[in-house]
């Protein structure tokens, strides 16, 4: 049997559901707090008391690296989903479950445990604070969610196997989805793998999907750099294109069959925000569009990606002059990356308006198109489509070029677009759209599993 990992705040009910679980199932039940206990000979209040949180952490993760791989059921720390380590072992061949209850109920339960308190706050006003904390984590850690307020153990369990067992899609949400992928530019490998995932019955009801929204969105690099991902880290997941040309039917599929999450790219970015239930409040709702969403427990959450892939590469370039080119969804996080760094940010777009509103809202200067050759920029960041095959024409022309311009086109296919090609022969320091790809999808992976890449890694899928 594939190990079940349950995951969950203190009183959701890991142990008891997990004891019901493991002997439904034939397995065993281990409970990795119980497991720290028996490896140290101390309680747990006691070795948060005489050791500290670090210390008690640098165990569990120990525990958690030698549990077994397969044929167990395992109860987990609530804590435990905080360290990515932890994420990336548990994760490996297993199905993992997010218990959650409310704050009443958790309350409780959990009244009179010895557990040391995690902050100086009331026990209620703890528990919120933390599941709060925790909570990105936590749907991380969520192949499946069950809430657990006001249900038995036992109960719990079997219907969680029940889950397990057939799936949260119903068969005419299945059927209804491969009509929607039939319709669109899927490879026929794809397909095949596809139908057998949302067949009825399904081939493996566990198998969870993920994919990149967008129209078009047959280049996209995402399915093969997340294969790849997905099979080092021992993932039951397929990621594959909702590329239609309306949002809403997107999203639609993508919520009837329980997707994991979404990868979201022209013309969509802004759009999206609409079909989420809560956006980030750091970036997202700053930037005004959405290049990641997660959905766990119902929810559809909206992150923006997009920002820390464009800033990383220019952080030496702090306080200079840039020009911005385009005012779209990814504008919009470059021009947030540029302002992070005290950038003096003027930003071009055929349609000033555009270029007006984005400059408004995020603290930039606008101008015309044609006034790039007065402002003569340190940077200059290409932010529209242009380049893209099949549109491989240049944002800007040679003779506006000069070698001391740092010139970094978003744009990653073609790796090497026109205007790259152009800025290389000027003497332009140059830097292309496979670093931000590259780095925005480390951290949607991240959103997504709770395990963060090495970037060798990352490089290894790289199409």
């Amino acid at each position: 049997m594939k190990r079940i990992v349950l995951t969950g705040y203190r009183g959701t009910g890991k142990t008891e559901i997990g004891k019901q679980l493991a002997q439904q199932n034939g397995v065993p039940f281990l409970d990795t707090d119980a497991l720290i206990e028996q490896k140290t000979g101390r309680s747990i209040p006691d070795i948060f008391h005489e050791d500290g949180e670090e210390r008690f952490r640098d165990i569990e993760r120990e525990v958690t690296a030698s549990l077994p791989p397969a044929d167990a059921v395992i109860g987990t720390g609530g804590g435990i989903v905080m360290d990515t380590g932890n994420m990336k072992n548990l994760r490996k061949d297993s199905m993992l479950v997010l218990l959650t209850a409310d704050i009443d109920t958790i309350e409780q339960r959990i009244n009179h445990s010895s557990r040391p308190a995690l902050t100086g706050l009331p026990l209620r006003e703890e528990i919120a604070v933390m599941m709060d904390r925790r909570r990105q984590q936590y749907y991380a850690s969520a192949d499946l969610c069950f809430n657990t307020s006001g249900t038995t153990a036992a109960a719990a369990a079997e219907k969680i196997t029940g889950l397990l067992k057939t799936g949260t899609a119903t068969p005419a949400a299945r059927a209804a989805a491969l009509a929607f992928f039939r319709s669109g530019r899927i490879p026929a490998p794809s397909m095949k793998r596809l139908e057998e995932i949302l067949a009825n019955p399904p081939a493996d009801p566990a198998t969870r999907i993920l994919g990149v929204a967008g129209y078009p969105c047959a280049h996209s690099k995402g399915p093969t750099l997340f294969s790849g991902l997905f099979a080092e880290y021992g993932l039951n997941c397929f990621y594959t294109l909702f590329e239609d040309p309306e949002l809403e039917e997107i999203v639609e599929v993508a919520k009837s069959i329980g997707a994991k999450g979404l990868s979201v790219t022209t013309p969509f970015k802004q759009d999206v925000i609409a079909y989420c239930d809560e956006v980030d409040e750091h970036a997202a709702q700053q930037i005004g569009a959405v290049n990641t969403v997660v959905f766990a427990c119902g929810e559809a959450i909206g992150y923006n990606t997009d920002w820390l892939g464009i800033r990383k590469p220019l952080v030496t370039m702090k306080g200079v002059k840039a020009v911005l080119l385009g005012a779209g969804g990814v504008a919009s996080a470059a021009a947030y990356a540029l302002r992070d760094l005290d950038m003096d940010v003027t930003i071009l777009n055929r349609t000033p308006e555009r270029a007006k509103e984005l400059a408004k809202r995020s603290g930039c200067r606008w101008a015309a198109w044609d006034t790039f050759d007065t402002i003569h920029p340190d940077l200059v960041v290409n932010t529209t489509t242009l380049g893209m095959e099949p549109d491989t024409r240049s944002p800007l022309t040679e003779q506006q070029l000069y070698p001391d311009l740092t010139v970094y086109d978003l744009v990653y296919t073609p790796p090497i677009t026109p205007l790259i090609e152009m800025a290389r022969a000027k003497g332009c320091t140059t830097i292309t759209g496979t670093g931000l790809f590259l780095e925005q999808a480390k951290e949607q992976f991240y959103l997504w599993f709770g395990i963060d890449v090495p970037d060798e890694t990352m490089r290894k899928y790289l199409p």
